[in-house]
C-alpha cells in the first residue's frame, strides 16, 4: 500500500483480451465509446476514450530561474510507439508564454536545474540505450556537454554556489553476500544454472525497483564541465537528496539513516553535514524519527528541515523545524499548525516557502522565522499520474519571490502556473486543443455526513449529458494510502468510467490525510474499521442525491481502497459487484512480504504477527470472506512488492472455493505504484473493471460480441 510516513492509447489488443476472456465478457465495447445513459448522440461521439490517455501532457518539476524570469519544466506526454510516458524538458518565458523544447526525442529527459547565475541548465537525459547521465546546456546558444558517464542514473543535482561544481547522489556497486559454490569442473561450453542468489539485507526489494542490488547511494561532486567525479561519501548507508550547499561551498546538507539498527529502524533519518575538504559527516540532529528535507538558507545562517517525533502511530504531520547551520537551537516553525508540511524552499534568507494539503486542496504558504504562515497559491496538483485525482503538485521560488507551479481542475490535467504575489498566471495549455473537443464527466462536490456527525469530503462524477433527475449506476471508488487524500482534480479512470454510463463516487473517509492528525489517526491500531462507516454514508448520500441507482451499485479500490473494497463484500450484499485492486487481504502475510518488512508490526499494530496472529487474522478481510457473496474480481500488477501477488491470489483463491463469482487480473510486469504508468495497460485495466461490471449491472444488456 502506498504508505506516506518513511502511495493509457491504442489498446493494446492481447491484454484486453486476456482480461475480458477472464470473465467471459466480449472487449466490443472498448472499440467504440459506450452510449451514455440519457445522452444524446453528440455527446456519446465526444466522450471520453481509451486511445485519449495517449493524447495526455501534463506539467511535472518546474524549476523557476535565479532572476525569476523563465521557467524550466518537465513535460510528461504519453508515446504510442513505446507504450510508455516520456519526460521531456520545456523552457517558458514568464513574461510572453512563450515556449521552446530544450531536451526531447527518444529515452527520458528529466531533472533540470538551474545554476546560480542562471546562465546554464543542469539535467539528467537517456536515449534509452544506457544508463540516464548528467548533461549541462548553456542557455545562450543551446550548447551541451555530456558531464558523466556513469553506470548508474544520477539523482539530487545541486550546482555549488559558484557554479563550477555539481554534487549528486549515485549507487554504489557492491558485493553481497557469497555462500554456495558450483563445482568446479565444468565442460567447455556447458550451459549451467545462474549461481545462487544470497539475500542478507532486511528490505531487500522495492516497489518498481525491484530485487536490491548489492550497494548503496552515495553523494559525488563532479567538474560543471566534464571530467573525473568524486565520490564523497563512503560506508553501508543510503545517503539521500535534496543535497543543499554552504554558501561558502565548503559543506553539503544531506539526510540519511547512518544509524547502526538502520535496516531495522527504517524510519529514524537525521540531516547531516558532509564536509567537502575531508568527507566527514556530522549529524545536525538526533531525535528518534525522520528529519529530512533540509535546505540552508541563502546567507548560510539556518537550516530548515522537515520532520516529527516517531511514537509508533500510523500517521503523523511532517513539521516545519530550523535551526543554526552548526546544528544548534533547534526550533519548530509550524507549531499548532495541524497540518503536514511536504516541501520547503527558502524565499530570501528570512521566509520559507512550503506546501501543505488541507481538505482536499494543496497549497504554498510563506512561513516567516517567527512562524507566521500566510497562503500564497492555492489549487496545485500533480501533472502526472492521470488515473485518479490524488492531492500534490510541485512549485519551486526565485530569488524574488515569484512562485512556479502546477495546477489543474478536474477537466484538465496540470498545466505551468505562475504568481509573483497575487493570483496565479497560467503560463500553458497542454491538453486545451483537444479537451474543448471532448464532453467530459462533471465533477461536482457532495455533503456527506457519517454517522458520528462527522463532515466527510466526497464527490460525484456523472456521466456526461445525464438528464436532470436520471439515474445512473454508481461505482464506489475508493483511495489509497490509507494516510492519502483524494482531491477535485482530473482523473481518467473517472472519465472512461463516466463516459462508459456509470456516475463514480470518490470520498475521502476518516484516515485521509489533509484534515489533521486526529482525524488521520481515527483508523490508527483500526483499520479497516469505521471507515466503512464513512463510505457507505456516502453511497447513502448519492442514493438521497437522486444521481445513483440504489439497485446498481459497485464498488473498487486500489491498495487501501482495495483492502476496504474486499472488507465491504465481506460486510454487506449490497453491491451488484466489486473489483479489489491490489488489495491487503490477509495482514500477517503482508507483513512478512512487502517491500519494506519492518513497517508493518511496528506502525499498524502493537505487537508482531507470531505474538498476537488474532489482531492481525480480525483486521484481515480474509477473515470476512465466508460472508462475502458478491461477484467480486481480483487485480494486481505482476510485479507489485507492496502489495505482494500473493495477498490478491489468496483471495482469487479463498473466493473459488466458496463458489464466488471471480476472476483474477495480472497487468504484466506492473509494480504497484506502476500499475497504470503504461498507458495501454491502463486501458485495458479501465475496460476489465467495466466489463465485470457490466455483467452484473440489471438496468441494460451488457454489450455482445459480434
Amino acid at each position: 500500500m502506498p504508505h506516506t510516513r518513511p502511495g493509457t492509447f491504442a489498446l493494446h489488443a492481447a491484454a484486453l483480451a486476456l482480461a475480458c476472456a477472464a470473465v467471459s465478457i466480449s472487449p466490443a465495447f472498448a472499440a467504440a465509446d459506450a452510449p451514455v445513459t440519457g445522452a444524446g448522440s453528440a455527446a456519446s461521439e465526444r466522450g471520453f476514450t481509451p486511445d485519449d490517455l495517449f493524447k495526455l501532457s501534463g506539467v511535472t518539476d518546474p524549476q523557476i530561474s535565479p532572476d525569476g524570469s523563465r521557467i524550466a519544466y518537465v513535460r510528461s506526454a504519453a508515446d504510442v510507439m513505446t507504450d510508455k510516458v516520456v519526460p521531456s524538458i520545456w523552457l517558458v518565458d514568464a513574461a510572453s508564454g512563450a515556449q521552446q523544447p530544450l531536451v526531447t526525442g527518444a529515452g527520458a529527459h528529466f531533472s533540470p536545474r538551474w545554476s546560480p547565475d542562471g546562465k546554464r541548465l543542469a539535467y539528467v537525459s537517456s536515449d534509452g540505450s544506457g544508463a540516464p547521465q548528467l548533461y549541462v546546456m548553456w542557455l545562450d546558444g543551446s550548447a551541451r556537454v555530456k558531464v558523466t558517464g556513469l553506470p548508474d542514473s544520477p539523482g539530487s543535482l545541486a550546482w555549488s554556489p559558484d557554479g563550477r561544481q555539481i554534487a549528486y547522489t549515485m549507487r554504489v556497486p557492491g558485493e553481497g553476500l557469497k555462500m554456495g559454490s558450483q563445482p568446479s569442473a565444468r565442460p567447455e561450453g556447458a550451459q549451467w544454472a545462474e549461481p545462487l542468489q544470497v539475500i542478507d539485507r532486511v528490505s531487500y526489494r522495492a516497489d518498481g525497483g525491484g530485487y536490491a542490488r548489492p550497494g548503496y547511494d552515495h553523494i559525488f561532486v563532479v567538474s560543471a564541465d566534464g571530467g573525473a567525479p568524486r565520490q564523497l561519501t563512503f560506508g553501508d548507508f543510503d545517503d539521500g537528496g535534496p543535497l543543499s550547499w554552504m554558501p561558502d561551498g565548503r559543506r553539503i546538507v544531506f539526510s540519511a539513516n547512518r544509524h547502526e539498527n538502520w535496516q531495522h529502524d527504517i524510519n529514524n533519518s537525521e540531516v547531516y553535514a558532509l564536509d567537502i575538504a575531508s568527507g566527514a559527516v556530522t549529524a545536525l540532529t538526533s531525535r528518534n524519527g525522520p528529519d529530512a528535507g533540509a535546505k540552508v538558507s541563502p546567507d548560510g545562517r539556518y537550516i530548515a528541515y522537515l520532520g516529527y517525533d516517531d511514537v509508533n502511530r500510523s500517521y503523523e504531520n511532517s513539521d516545519l523545524y530550523v535551526m543554526n547551520s552548526d546544528g544548534t537551537g533547534s526550533r519548530l516553525l509550524t507549531k499548532g499548525f495541524d497540518r503536514s508540511i511536504d516541501a520547503l524552499d527558502w524565499s530570501g534568507n528570512s521566509a520559507i516557502m512550503v506546501q501543505y494539503d488541507d481538505h482536499a486542496k494543496t497549497y504554498v504558504a510563506r512561513v516567516g522565522l517567527d512562524g507566521g504562515l500566510k497562503n500564497v497559491v492555492e489549487g496545485l496538483s500533480p501533472g502526472d499520474h492521470f488515473d485518479r485525482p490524488y492531492t500534490g503538485g510541485a512549485f519551486s521560488v526565485s530569488k524574488n519571490g515569484r512562485v512556479a507551479y502546477t495546477s489543474g481542475t478536474a477537466q484538465r490535467p496540470a498545466d505551468l502556473w505562475l504568481s509573483s504575489g497575487g493570483a496565479g498566471r497560467k503560463l500553458t495549455d497542454l491538453n486545451g486543443t483537444w479537451l474543448d473537443a471532448k464532453a467530459l464527466a462533471p465533477v461536482r462536490k457532495l455533503a456527506v455526513t457519517a454517522p458520528d456527525g462527522r463532515a466527510i469530503d466526497a464527490w460525484l462524477v456523472t456521466p456526461p449529458g445525464l438528464a436532470p433527475g436520471q439515474k445512473a449506476p454508481l461505482i464506489l471508488e475508493i483511495h489509497g494510502g490509507p494516510n492519502t487524500a483524494y482531491a477535485p482534480g482530473f482523473a481518467t479512470d473517472y472519465q472512461l468510467y463516466a463516459a462508459h454510463g456509470y456516475a463514480v463516487l470518490y470520498t475521502n473517509p476518516r484516515g485521509s490525510t489533509s484534515y489533521g492528525e486526529e482525524f488521520a489517526n481515527l483508523i490508527d491500531r483500526a483499520y479497516p474499521g469505521t471507515d466503512y462507516d464513512d463510505l457507505i454514508a456516502s453511497v447513502d448520500a448519492a442514493i438521497a442525491d437522486g444521481v445513483a441507482d440504489p439497485n446498481n451499485l459497485f464498488v473498487t479500490g486500489g491498495s487501501g481502497g482495495g483492502v476496504l473494497t474486499a472488507w465491504i463484500v465481506g460486510k454487506t450484499d449490497r453491491f451488484k459487484a466489486a473489483v479489489t485492486q491490489k488489495p491487503v487481504i490477509n495482514w500477517i502475510s503482508e507483513a512478512l512480504t512487502m517491500d519494506a518488512t519492518p513497517f508493518t508490526s511496528r506502525y499498524w499494530f502493537d505487537k508482531k504477527p507470531w505474538e498476537d496472529p488474532m489482531e492481525y487474522w480480525r483486521r484481515s478481510p480474509l477473515s470476512l470472506v465466508g460472508n462475502v457473496k458478491t461477484p467480486t474480481m481480483v487485480v494486481v500488477g505482476s510485479e507489485d512488492f507492496r502489495t505482494p501477488v500473493s495477498e490478491a491470489e489468496q483471495y482469487y483463491a479463498a473466493l473459488q472455493i466458496r463458489g464466488v463469482p471471480t476472476a483474477l487480473v495480472k497487468v504484466p510486469g506492473a509494480s504497484h505504484g506502476g500499475i497504470a504508468a503504461r498507458p495501454s495497460q491502463s486501458a485495458a485495466k479501465a475496460s476489465a473493471i467495466l466489463a465485470w461490471f457490466d455483467k452484473y449491472r440489471t438496468d441494460k444488456q451488457p454489450a455482445k460480441a459480434e
